[in-house]
């Protein structure tokens, strides 16, 4: 009926679509701090933000603008916009007012940046560094590069979807999150652009949906940040649309990508899936599965390579779901480690969960046993590094 197809150009992959990230000194040494991703026909766009309630500039500034097209988004790194008031969202404004001048074809231009919470916007090296965008430019590699802050590698990924009439659209993202990641939308910048010809309902509904066993089922220490944003942008060249077709590809990048901010807590050496089966409902086995991916004990389990699975039962049995050990059953991978109150962990089961644990990715799977309530959830081990990174982030 369709096919999927992976291609190069993240968020430049679609139709219509340039980006591009540059140096402009806020970074050391050179790396790029500074992106934009323009589209030459204005944009049906749908998003998501953060549930913190301190929330930053860029976000606000967004939100007041009503329901709107654009074909333009500024994105900085180092510097979050956050906690800065009124003078914050009057600094995007200068900004963006600066940009038009120079760029007369941007049209309702939005700005999003992350970094250090409580600090005036750079406005004199933002506006100097932007005036030397190229809009004409296709790199979504040096843009993808551009939004990092403690990420260790770029993140971006893009389909192309190919329908059985020989018609065809792409979809394409990046992402940056490494820390202050936590599922309450999650934290997070992601830009997704489309030229497949979507209205702004359907895009919105599709993208709430897709959050909630995506973005919002990755934690990497618990915390959420002030800047969270996910923008779905679409432009319609392509004159081709699939609504079943257009939300797998959606999901199966949000997933892709969720995973890969988890793959690069920082300091984390694993990639764990917390799958929760049997519980009385959906949302109690997510408040499980959200448990076991937030929970330190589990995480510096996880940094040790210890298959400690009575910290799995006992953070199960702290999340206040509905459970009872005569029916709980816990899995490292394929290796039940116990089962329904039966102790299967031995000399015989215990290097096998061992070796499990020394893997870069794997799963741990408990199945509460009571009905038929699933989620999945995503995380990652917490050890020295985290600390130190984060005890001199500002520095």
């Amino acid at each position: 009926m369709y096919k999927l197809e992976s291609v190069s150009g993240g968020v430049c992959a679609a139709q219509g679509f340039y980006a591009d990230g540059i140096h402009i000194g806020l970074k050391k040494e050179g790396a790029k701090d500074l992106a934009f991703v323009y589209s030459e026909k204005p944009c049906a766009i749908a998003s998501v933000f953060t549930t913190n309630k301190m929330t930053a500039a860029p976000i606000r500034h967004f939100r007041s603008k009503g329901e709107f097209e654009t074909n333009f988004v500024l994105i900085n790194s180092k510097n979050a916009n956050a906690m800065t008031g009124k003078a914050g969202i009057d600094d995007i404004d200068e900004v963006l007012d600066t940009l038009q001048k120079k760029f007369p074809q941007i049209q309702h231009p939005v700005m999003s940046s992350t970094g250090v919470i409580g600090v005036r916007l750079p406005k004199a090296k933002i506006v100097e560094g932007a005036m030397n965008f190229d809009l004409s430019r296709r790199d979504g590699i040096a843009a993808s590069e551009a939004i990092m802050t403690t990420d260790t590698f770029a993140k971006r990924i893009a389909f192309e979807v190919t329908l059985e009439n020989g018609t065809s659209f792409r979809i394409g993202a990046m992402a940056k999150g490494a820390g202050m990641i936590n599922p309450a939308m999650a934290t997070m910048l992601c830009f997704i652009t489309t030229d497949a010809a979507v209205d702004r309902a359907t895009m919105q509904a599709m993208l709430d949906e897709c959050t909630h066993t995506t973005f919002n089922a990755a934690s990497v220490d618990g915390d959420t940040s002030t800047n969270d944003t996910v923008m779905l942008m679409a432009n319609g060249l392509s004159g081709t649309f699939h609504a079943e077709a257009f939300k797998e590809a959606l999901e199966a990048i949000m997933l892709f990508l969720a995973k890969e901010m988890v793959r690069d807590g920082e300091g984390a050496t694993k990639l764990v899936t917390y799958k929760v089966t049997g519980a009385v409902n959906h949302h109690e086995a997510e408040i499980a599965a959200k448990a076991l991916s937030n929970s330190l004990l589990v995480k510096t389990a996880l940094f040790g390579e210890d298959p400690n699975w009575g910290r799995i039962a006992s953070t199960v049995g702290a999340s206040g779901i509905m459970c009872d050990e005569a029916f709980l059953s816990i899995w490292f991978d394929d290796v039940c480690v116990y089962r329904k109150g039966e102790l299967l962990f031995d000399e015989t089961i215990e290097p096998l969960a061992a070796a499990v644990m020394k893997k870069s990715a794997f799963t741990i799977h408990c199945d509460i046993g009571l009905q038929d309530g699933t989620f999945t959830a995503y995380g990652c081990d917490l050890g020295h590094e985290y600390v130190k990174i984060n005890a001199d982030y500002r520095t």
